[in-house]
Formats: C-alpha cells, sequence, structure tokens
C-alpha cells in the first residue's frame, strides 16, 4: 500500500499523541494524590505522611518532565504537518491553547519548582498552597487543551467568512461552554485520577509482597483507593455522558462503535460482541442485548439511533448541498468585490455543508458536477474502519469496569483495617494489582483512539475533512521526521521507564531497611495492626 502525505501526517500526529498521552493521566492524578496526601500531613503533623508525599512526588517528576517534553512538539506540527488547518481556525483553536500556556502551563510550571525545592524554605502551610497550585494547574492544563479538542468535535461559536477563508469567534462563551468539550474534561480527568490510583495500590502492593516499607505501602493503598474507586464510579457515569453528547453531535461515531448498520427500533440493542464486516457492510455475527444501547445512548424509549446506511444517505444530500457551497465560494473568491448579494445568500444558505464538498475532492476537481457513483464513494468514506472503533471501545469499558472491582476490594480491606489479609492470606490479590499496572494507559490510550479516529474523516467534525488540512510537504520530508520522532520518543520512552523503576526499586524514605533476601516476607508483628485513621 502506498502511503500519501495525508496518511503519514495522521501516523505521526497519532504517534506522539499517544505518546505524550502515557504520561498526562499520571500527572493529573498524581498532582491531586500528592496535595490530599501533603494535606493530611499539615492536619496532623505526621512525618510519615511528609516522606510519602517526596516519594511519590520523585515519581511525579519524572512523568512530568517528561510529559512536558512530548507535549511541545505536538504543538509544532500544527504548523508543520497541518498548515492549512492552523490556517482555518486558528483564531479559534489558537485561543484556548494561548490561554492554556499563559495561565496553566506557567502555573504549574513555576509551583512544581517551589514544590521540589520549597521544603526548606517554605512554611508547611505555604508548601501545601504551592502543592495545590501544581494540582489546580495541571487540571487547568487539560482543561484549555480538551476545549480545544472538544471544539475539533462539535465546532460551536464560530462561522465561516468566505472572503478570509477563515473560521471567526462569534461566542467565545458558546466555545468555552461547549458541551462535548465539558464531557470530555471531565471523563479524561477522572481517567487520570483511576491512573494514578491503579499506579499508587499496584506499586505498594509490590511493597506489600516484599514486606518493605509497609506503613508508607498501607498508608497509600488507604488514600489511593478511597480516591480510585470515586473516580473509577465517576468515569462509568460521565462516559455515559460523553455517549449522550455523541449521540447529538457525532452520530456516525457512535453507530460506528456499536457496529450499528441497520437503523433499529427504538430502543436500539447493544452489541456486547460482534463481527463486522466492512465490504459487505454487515456484521457476520452479533451478541445483542435488547434495548440497552437506546436507553444509553439516547436515555429514552422512543427515541431512534440512526444506523450507519442510513447517516450514510444522510451525507449525500449533505454532498450536493456542500457542492452548491462550494461553487458560490470559488465564485465570491474570484471576484470579491463584485460577487453579489445573491451569490452570497447562496453560499450563506448551504455553508453548513460546505465541509462534506472537500469529500469530492479526491474523486473530482469540480464538486458541482460530481457522478452519482462520486457522490456515492464520498458518501461513505465519512465511515471509519468499524472493527478497530468496535474493539477499541469494548477494551475500554472493560478496563473502566475492572477498575471499580478493584479499587473497591483494597477499600474494603483497608477502611475495614483487614490489609494484613492480602499480605498473609490473599496474595493474589496484590499479585493482580501489579500486573494491573499497565491498564490504566490501556484504557486511555483506547479512549483517545475512539474519540480521534472515530472523528474520521473530518479534523474538524462536518466542516473540514483531514485529507483537505495538510502541509505541502513530500512523502520523503514527513517519513524522515516520523523517523526521527520515532527514534527520539524510543530513547525518551526508555529513560522514563528506567527511572522510574530505578525510584520504585530504591523506594521511599522511611528508615525502614530493605530485606537481605528476594523471596517476600510476612509483615513484621508490628506491621500487622490495622493503620489507624490518619
Amino acid at each position: 500500500m502506498e502511503l500519501s502525505v495525508v496518511d503519514l501526517s495522521r501516523l505521526q500526529f497519532a504517534m506522539t499523541a499517544l505518546y505524550h498521552f502515557l504520561f498526562v493521566p499520571l500527572t493529573i492524578g498524581l498532582s491531586v494524590l500528592l496535595a490530599t496526601m501533603e494535606t493530611v500531613y499539615v492536619m496532623t503533623g505526621r512525618e510519615i505522611w511528609k516522606r510519602m508525599v517526596k516519594f511519590w512526588g520523585t515519581l511525579f517528576g519524572i512523568n512530568f518532565v517528561l510529559g512536558v517534553a512530548t507535549g511541545l512538539t505536538m504543538e509544532f506540527q500544527f504548523g508543520m504537518n497541518w498548515a492549512y488547518f492552523s490556517q482555518y481556525v486558528g483564531d479559534v483553536f489558537g485561543a484556548p491553547l494561548a490561554i492554556e500556556g499563559l495561565m496553566a502551563f506557567f502555573m504549574e510550571a513555576t509551583f512544581v519548582g517551589l514544590f521540589f525545592f520549597g521544603w526548606d524554605k517554605l512554611s508547611k502551610r505555604q508548601h501545601l498552597a504551592a502543592t495545590w497550585a501544581v494540582a489546580l494547574g495541571t487540571n487547568f492544563s487539560a482543561l484549555w487543551i480538551l476545549i480545544a479538542n472538544g471544539w475539533m468535535q462539535h465546532p460551536v461559536g464560530a462561522m465561516f467568512n468566505p472572503d478570509t477563508m477563515r473560521m471567526e469567534v462569534t461566542s467565545f462563551f458558546d466555545v468555552l461552554f461547549n458541551p462535548v468539550a465539558q464531557a470530555k474534561f471531565v471523563h479524561t480527568v477522572s481517567a487520570g485520577y483511576v491512573t494514578a490510583a491503579m499506579f499508587v495500590i499496584g506499586i505498594s502492593s509490590w511493597y506489600l509482597l516484599q514486606g518493605r516499607h509497609m506503613q508508607i505501602a498501607k498508608r497509600s493503598v488507604a488514600i489511593a483507593s478511597a480516591f480510585g474507586f470515586a473516580s473509577a464510579l465517576s468515569v462509568v457515569v460521565l462516559g455515559d455522558e460523553s455517549g449522550y453528547e455523541a449521540n447529538l453531535n457525532q452520530k456516525m461515531k457512535l453507530a460506528t462503535i456499536e457496529a450499528m448498520w441497520e437503523t433499529e427500533p427504538a430502543p436500539a440493542a447493544f452489541n456486547v460482541v460482534a463481527w463486522p464486516d466492512m465490504e459487505k457492510r454487515e456484521n457476520a455475527f452479533a451478541i445483542e442485548v435488547p434495548y440497552v444501547m437506546g436507553l444509553i445512548a439516547t436515555r429514552s424509549l422512543n427515541t431512534v439511533i440512526p444506523g450507519i446506511k442510513e447517516l450514510v444517505d444522510r451525507s449525500k444530500d449533505r454532498i450536493r448541498q456542500g457542492a452548491v457551497a462550494w461553487d458560490a465560494l470559488q465564485k465570491i473568491r474570484a471576484n470579491p468585490a463584485e460577487a453579489d448579494e445573491d451569490l452570497r445568500e447562496t453560499f450563506q444558505q448551504n455553508a453548513n455543508s460546505l465541509g462534506y464538498a472537500y469529500l469530492l475532492l479526491p474523486f473530482t476537481d469540480t464538486p458541482m458536477e460530481a457522478t452519482t457513483e462520486q457522490v456515492e464513494a464520498a458518501a461513505w468514506s465519512t465511515v471509519p474502519n468499524v472493527w478497530p472503533m468496535f474493539y477499541a471501545f469494548r477494551i475500554m469499558v472493560a478496563c473502566g469496569f475492572f477498575f471499580i472491582l478493584l479499587t473497591a476490594v483494597f477499600f474494603y480491606y483497608s477502611s475495614s483495617g483487614r490489609l494484613d489479609t492480602l499480605t498473609e492470606k490473599r496474595r493474589w490479590i496484590l499479585h493482580i494489582a501489579v500486573w494491573s499496572i499497565p491498564l490504566p494507559w490501556i484504557a486511555c490510550e483506547m479512549g483517545w483512539f475512539v474519540a480521534e479516529y472515530g472523528r474520521q474523516p473530518w479534523i474538524i467534525e462536518s466542516m473540514l475533512p483531514t485529507s483537505a488540512a495538510v502541509s505541502s510537504l513530500s512523502v520523503t520530508e514527513v517519513l524522515l521526521t516520523l523517523a526521527g520522532f520515532i527514534a527520539l520518543y524510543s530513547v525518551l520512552l526508555v529513560i522514563e521507564i528506567a527511572l522510574m523503576i530505578k525510584y520504585i526499586k530504591i523506594g521511599p524514605d522511611d528508615g525502614e531497611a530493605a530485606p537481605s533476601h528476594q523471596k517476600p516476607v510476612r509483615p513484621a508483628v508490628s506491621d500487622a495492626t490495622p493503620v489507624p485513621a490518619e
């Protein structure tokens, strides 16, 4: 298969985005956990909580630095690989990113320095304020980035100016309070909290299995399990809200996630397992649960969810309408000064479908003269590949329910003062926690895959196809930069993992000597008492 500039540019951005998001959720979640732990330290004055903050803060710092380094690269790609996208929506898209840099990033970058170097220079309360500022800055950073991303999913508060060929903001309030962006923010941030909780539980379980750092490990499990259980529940609830918004604003994405080829009577069934066939445009087989999808996506018993084929038919109408807008736009651009009101009125009446005319460009240079076959092909190009969408979503959901179960188990044992039962009789639960550490990252990456791949072929939903947004680069140029990113990021990943493992093996500075042998040992009698509430 011959790769195009569009394919390679998409691959490059996907690779850098997915790699960057290996660091983001842990940074978001650990920042809040650190602030919570330090709050307990300031309130109780117990030094063990300070040592906990310093240990988990070291791992946070490693993750934070590499997250910043990989995030900067992504913004440069907008100008390097997606020049027309930057020109087309820079007035809208650039504002949230600029605010993120000025308000959130500089806030967290400033106070993260005070967090690491201010222990002996600030009072307890001042240092606690700096730690909470890091947490707030990290979460604010996610907010503004997701406002920008949410606008790509559901463009509101802006309109296209045919004279400048740019999107222009008409209501920043609508951009800011875009329901899709808000749903994405709370869902993504909650996923970050779960990631941090699972990370802390997993590492602490490893210490419990080894009989090391028992008191810090128990307290870490106690606070992370409560935090993680509440966050895991919220992820499911907020994910439901994202699904509801998708049904309102991204119907093709929802139909693809469910492999729903035909429109069903309301309420629609939920496909637990299916085997989508893109060539035959049907499912080879499916195991359905009646009514569930309709209830989740529409919150009603009588609202119909359109299937893929019906949505393709709707796209044909919008493609023809967009061709009219395209034709009017070309005439306006040819002679803007003499474009009469009727021509501009024709454009405005069809402007909402202009993006669909771009879908015809791979098949014809004259959208107004497109044949029925070309319109058909363009309409079917609005359907993402169903198979990866279907199973990526289910992997994410399965992980989400597993996190609820595991955090609930640890919350039960820690809140009842029975963590020693795990170290003595149910060590297999601790082993599960250790081996589950990578799962939150898998779930997060699957979630972003569903969100971004499910939007294809649009870079801006229903307004600008990805194929029309790329820069004028050669395949060789994109291949070289892609190879460079892969090499650099691979080195950074090795460094990240090596540093994390190094400091996890060293463990927190709690005055406990590590066992001289490698076999796990049971906790000492002094560690067998329940952890007091602090």
